[in-house]
């Protein structure tokens, strides 16, 4: 058995692949939800839904996020409609006082639906419906992931991360900002003075979380910060990861990152945008997978092969690494 930590799309990538050496019926993949939003009033939750796309072979692998041929006529119309009554189509987050109203998971991510800033396909968007609608009848997020799981045939386990709403925030010099609107809305073109995973110090990791921890675990290629310190910053989850051996794959190659903000997030929070860096962040962890051109020196065992994965037999090559490493540090 094993467990993944995911968020982004280093870690589904590394999944892509991996069913040969990590069997599927004996995965378990932990999801970060700190990337949630509600937006026009149906939760969504991107980072659970790559890896349910990816293990129900829905994924949109050009994109990695959404469902491959899915239209968007419906979220064509809402842009359509803002343009039209000169609305816009950037965020637009409800009053404050509305953020931590109505259904406890959304809190302090809540968007208006005019204008949808967010590319919503119309097969995602009936995932996102019926989820909410779960969510409302009294279900808990975890127990509305698994159902999803079982229409979407996945041979693995998803466990979103916690049933407690955890928002990741943006500090900028202007103001505080999701997530999202950072990376979706503005590239991730702001400077960053801070993050905040606001309500973490509340929330719990779930019970099948804490068993799933008891697993060794794999870190895939993802963003540190964003990623997977929404995870870290629940209460008990770093310490889990203490009592068992962990492998993370670095995102960086020495001080190249292969996509995303990783590298300004890290920067903001004082790491060194690097290797090097990413080992600083995760102090629980055993072992690690670095590229072959990558020499940085760490403290604890290293394997390296090529870590870039553009397809499933990238993916397999890294997973073998990672296998390795396992048997090293166990």
């Amino acid at each position: 058995m094993v467990t993944f930590l995911s968020g982004g799309t280093g870690t589904p990538k590394l999944l892509s692949g991996s069913e040969g050496v990590f069997p599927p019926a004996e995965t378990t993949v932990v999801a970060n939800t700190g990337d949630d939003v509600e937006l026009g009033g149906f939760l969504v939750c991107p980072d659970v839904d790559t890896v349910l796309f990816l293990g129900g072979d829905k994924l949109n692998r050009d994109t990695w996020w959404g469902i491959a041929e899915d239209t968007a006529q419906t979220h064509q119309e809402i842009q359509r409609l803002a343009t039209e009554a000169d609305l816009g189509t950037g965020p637009r987050y409800l009053d404050p006082e509305k953020q931590t109203q109505g259904r406890e998971i959304a809190r302090w991510r809540r968007f208006s639906g005019v204008g949808e800033f967010m590319h919503i396909g119309d097969q995602d968007r009936a995932v996102h419906l019926t989820r909410t609608g779960l969510l409302d009848e009294g279900q808990p997020l975890t127990e509305v992931t698994g159902t999803l799981c079982e229409v979407f045939d996945v041979p693995f386990e998803v466990l979103p991360m916690s049933d407690d709403p955890v928002s990741t925030l943006i500090e900028t010099p202007d103001r505080t900002m999701h997530f999202q609107e950072f990376w979706v809305a503005r590239g991730g073109d702001p400077t960053i003075t801070g993050v905040e995973f606001r309500g973490a110090e509340h929330a719990q990791p779930t019970s099948a979380v804490r068993d799933a921890l008891d697993n060794p675990v794999i870190i895939g290629p993802s963003n540190p910060v964003t990623s997977i310190g929404p995870m870290l910053a629940l209460d008990g989850f770093e310490e889990a990861l203490e009592s068992t051996p962990v492998v993370a794959v670095s995102p960086f190659v020495e001080d190249e990152v292969f996509s995303g903000p990783a590298g300004k997030l890290m920067d903001a929070l004082g790491y060194d945008s690097s290797t090097a860096g990413m080992a600083e962040a995760y102090p629980f962890a055993d072992g690690f997978v670095l590229d072959t051109e990558d020499s940085t020196n760490l403290d604890r065992p290293v394997v390296r092969t090529d870590t870039h994965i553009e397809s499933k037999t990238d993916a397999s090559r890294v997973s073998h690494a990672v296998q390795e490493m396992l048997y090293e540090i166990r």
